[in-house]
This record gives C-alpha cells, sequence and structure tokens, in this order.
C-alpha cells in the first residue's frame, strides 16, 4: 500500500530506519508510518555483506532485520525502489525522484552515505566494486570464479574482512592503504600492526603508505590498478573501501545545518521543523568522544538514536547518550570495541597478541575511555563498565589477565 501522506515517513531503510519504525510500534504509535528506500529489499544487516553474506556463510533471508511479512503485520508500508531528491520543510513534503510527492507529519532521515570513489575511477568500468548493498556483494560473488587477483583499496575495516573472505577463497590479494598502518583512523598501532601481521599470515599483500594513481582498464573491465611511484598490481578485481559520503544533500539544500551529515540535538531533531536525522548521516555532540561532534557509523548508533526518535514522537525527553561499540569478524579473529579510542595518550596491552587473545585499552587522563577486544570476550563485557565510569585505574592491574577487569570498576 502507497498513501499520499503519512503521519511518520522514514526515509532510509536500512539499521537505523527499520528500528524507527519498529520502536514507534512497540511504544503504541498508532498513526500511518511508511518506511521507504532506494533498494528493491526489505530491511537487512548491512555488517554481514562483507562477511558471512559475502563468504556464503549466511543466505539472504538470515540477514533479514524481520521477514518481509512483518511489516504489512505491523501496518508499516514498504515504500522500496524508491529515492527521495528534495524536501519541503515547509509543505512538510517530499518529492521523489520519479517526480512524486509524499506528505509528513514527521520526516525520519535514516539514508546513511553512498560509498566514497576514487577520482580516478571511471564509472561504470566492470570489476570495479563497493560493499555497501546487497547489489553490491551479489555481483561481486557472480566474478569471482573468473577471478584469480584482486586488489583492496583501503584498509579500514571494510577493506580487510573483504580480504579475508578473499584469501579463504584461494585469492591473491592485496591491499593497499594511504596512511603508514591499517585501522590508523580507528585503532592504537598496535592493534594495526597485530591485522598487517595476521593478513600476512594469510597470503595477503598488504602495502602501507601507497597512493592509487589510476584504474586499469580494457574493454569497460579493470585490469589492474597502478600506484603514483608507477608500479602496476594486474588484478581481475577491484574493491574500492575508503569510507562514506553521507547522503544529506535534500536536507543540506532545504536549509538543514550541517556540513559533513546533517547537524542533530540530544534528541537527533535537525534545524528543520519536524525532521529527525539519525545513524551514519547524523552529526551529533557525542560524550564519549569528549562533546565533540561526530558522526558514528554503527548499527549500535543507529538503533539507539532510533529508538531515541520514536520516543520523542511519543512525547518523551529522553537525550542520547549511548555507549558506542562494534565489532569486526577477520579469519578466525573476533574483535569487539567499546568506548572510542580518539584522542587516547595512554595505551595498555592486556594479554599477548601472540596467543592471539588480547586486549588494548585506551587511556585518556589517567581514565579508561575504550577497549579493543581480540578473541576477549570477557574483557569486552567487563570493560564496558570501565568507559561508562570513565575509572582510572592502576596500569598494572590493568594489564594483568588475573585480574578480572569488573573488579577495578569500583
Amino acid at each position: 500500500m502507497s498513501l499520499d501522506h503519512y503521519d511518520v515517513l522514514i526515509v532510509g531503510a536500512g539499521h537505523g530506519g527499520a528500528q524507527a519504525a519498529l520502536m514507534l510500534r512497540q511504544q503504541k504509535f498508532e498513526g500511518t508510518v511508511a518506511l521507504l528506500g532506494d533498494e528493491p529489499e526489505p530491511p537487512y544487516e548491512r555488517p554481514p555483506l562483507s562477511k558471512d553474506y559475502f563468504s556464503g556463510e549466511k543466505p539472504f533471508e538470515r540477514i533479514l532485520i524481520r521477514p518481509a511479512t512483518f511489516w504489512s503485520d505491523r501496518n508499516i508500508d514498504l515504500l522500496l525502489s524508491r529515492r527521495v531528491t528534495a524536501v519541503d520543510p515547509a509543505a512538510h513534503k517530499v518529492t521523489l525522484a520519479d517526480g512524486s510527492t509524499i506528505g509528513y507529519g514527521k520526516l525520519i532521515w535514516a539514508t546513511g552515505g553512498s560509498p566514497r570513489r576514487l577520482a580516478c575511477e571511471g564509472h561504470g568500468v566492470k570489476g570495479v566494486h563497493a560493499v555497501r548493498t546487497r547489489a553490491d556483494v551479489d555481483q561481486m560473488m557472480t566474478e569471482l570464479e573468473a577471478t584469480s587477483r584482486v586488489v583492496v583499496i583501503g584498509g579500514g575495516y571494510i577493506g580487510l574482512e573483504a580480504a579475508a573472505v578473499l584469501a579463504k577463497f584461494g585469492k591473491h590479494v592485496t591491499v593497499l592503504e594511504a596512511l603508514d598502518r591499517v585501522l590508523a583512523r580507528v585503532a592504537g598501532e598496535p592493534l594495526s600492526r597485530f591485522y598487517e601481521a595476521e593478513h600476512r599470515a594469510h597470503g595477503v599483500d598488504v602495502r602501507l603508505g601507497v597512493s592509487v594513481d589510476c584504474i586499469l582498464e580494457s574493454d569497460g573491465r579493470a585490469t589492474g590498478v597502478k600506484l603514483a611511484d608507477g608500479t602496476v598490481l594486474p588484478a581481475e578485481m577491484v574493491i574500492v573501501g575508503i569510507g562514506i559520503i553521507p547522503a544529506v544533500e535534500p536536507l543540506l539544500a532545504a536549509g538543514a545545518a550541517g556540513g559533513n551529515g546533517v547537524d542533530v540535538d540530544g534528541q537527533c531533531r535537525t534545524s528543520l521543523p519536524d525532521i529527525f536525522a539519525i545513524g551514519d548521516c547524523a552529526a551529533h555532540d557525542n560524550a564519549f568522544a569528549g562533546g565533540a561532534r561526530i558522526r558514528l557509523e554503527s548499527v549500535q548508533n543507529a538503533n539507539d538514536q532510533a529508538t531515541i526518535v520514536a520516543k520523542a514522537i511519543m512525547g518523551g525527553d529522553e537525550q542520547y547518550h549511548a555507549v558506542p561499540w562494534f565489532w569486526s569478524n577477520q579469519y578466525d579473529l573476533r574483535l569487539q570495541t567499546v568506548g572510542l579510542s580518539t584522542g587516547h595518550d595512554a595505551i595498555v596491552t592486556r594479554g599477548d597478541p601472540a596467543a592471539r587473545s588480547f586486549s588494548i585499552v585506551y587511556l585518556k587522563g589517567g581514565k579508561v575511555i575504550a577497549l579493543d577486544c581480540v578473541n576477549a570476550t570477557k574483557d569486552y563485557v567487563q570493560g564496558r563498565a570501565l568507559v561508562v565510569g570513565g575509572i582510572a585505574p592502576a596500569l598494572d592491574q590493568l594489564a594483568d589477565t588475573e585480574v578480572p577487569l569488573k573488579s577495578l570498576a569500583g
């Protein structure tokens, strides 16, 4: 069913949008609700795309956020394969790519972002991929049989997770990172060096401090990557994982405050009346980043902000204050992160990286601000209290694996 007006229109059918719709119904919201997305599929989980789904360990049905019938059962209209191109905050309506319009009482913007492209990347070149949607990964899977060499551009989580799957498939994989270590933007050097060594041990060629000149092609298909120093890396597949650009152009064009994302307050309200924004595209003041205004690209953030918005629409006054957490699966390594390590001034390694089970604890001014836990779930669970409480434990106790972290929480 499709109406020309909804009491709540949610633009973006990813984790945040789906959670907002779910929470509205859980909060007993009885008005009309629509979930509008630019993909043909109902809402599905994004993190498994570069992990379980790409590896074939999970079929698509197992990464659906809810079964397809769930949404209609709760009177939530799915408006799929549609894209909003303009927002009119005065008239409370949006314009779609086909020229049609939909009115709204409240608008929740949950669009995430689009993959950042290389300046040299040719559009429409076959064999060049991002890892953002099911369609991206499905296309990669169809090309695997004819692929023996892959170049992954970008040493962040997406690139490394894809590299791990491809290495397990027996492909010759090269990872290119412009900075001097992988995961440089999100983790400390000990964790970076650990993952570099792990990938190399699995046969991945990790190259640091390199820049790409261009993607080589022939007859519209990628044949390799040329580096700035003239080195040519032959490849049948190129994966570009260099971050996202927040998809907020219609809101900014309508006058919303923002730049790198759209600015929101503690209830995720934008500067435009009756318009909220959540997830990867929402720039908010985060207490766990020292109060800095950031965009947080995580499922946790999208879901927690969605819950705040649903409660706000129902008249609540709860403010966003959620502990950031993330995870990454590579080979047989499960990384679990709690807190934000940005701005740390000290690092304590808890356990032995050589044993492939350890934690990196980040401190600032003596207080624990984050933990990266590799195959160390107990540290991850117990370390949360240290981050939330801003605890300043003795460093020797923090490093001692015989001392449970929960005993340091005070």
